[in-house]
């Protein structure tokens, strides 16, 4: 089994482009996934949404989407009106530097479907990001249900389990 119990593993595994799956606290419910049960990939790889879509067994061309700490948000996005986004439910502009930095997140209309996080909404995947952030100058992670095809998202470490062991997810963090 490839379990990862430290942010510090987890995020050199992503550097290493590895799929990391993170299962923590509550289970999600909803259309999207939000860091407690998320696969997480580097956005700065231009093929990283066709390696998530396969390990998922979607099509190809299926977007991604990630997570961005809230202080950065405006770097990346362009919001508009709108301050934050923490269930992942909008598409937002994109703005020069996140069609350059993280390719992976930015669909074909120049749009991003992002979660804004701020530390006090999961303070364990905000310090992960933040991590991230210290080693890439890149306040995001890819960020995708972490489940497969057909089959509905992680609700228990079984289910997590099961599912690493059937797929071509590289390591389960589970803090």
């Amino acid at each position: 089994m490839k379990i990862i119990y430290n942010k510090e593993e987890a995020v050199e595994k992503i550097l290493n482009q590895q799929v990391v799956a993170i299962f923590q606290g509550h289970s999600e419910w909803g259309a999207r996934a939000l860091g407690n049960r998320s696969m997480l990939f580097d956005p700065r790889n231009p093929k990283a949404k066709q390696i998530v879509n396969k390990i998922k067994g979607r099509q190809w061309w299926r977007p991604t989407a990630a997570t961005i700490l809230y202080e950065h948000r405006h770097d990346y996005l362009d919001m508009h009106t709108l301050d934050e986004s923490p269930y992942m439910t909008f598409a937002i502009d994109a703005k020069q530097k996140a069609i350059d930095e993280v390719p992976a997140c930015v669909h074909v209309d120049n749009t991003c479907r992002f979660q804004t996080l701020k530390k006090e909404q999961n303070s364990n995947y905000y310090d992960l990001i933040e991590l991230f952030y210290k080693k890439t100058n890149v306040p995001i992670l890819l960020n995708t249900s972490f489940n497969l095809k057909g089959f509905p998202i992680v609700e228990s470490f079984d289910d997590a389990l099961l599912t690493l062991q059937n797929s071509d997810i590289n390591y389960l963090y589970t803090p």
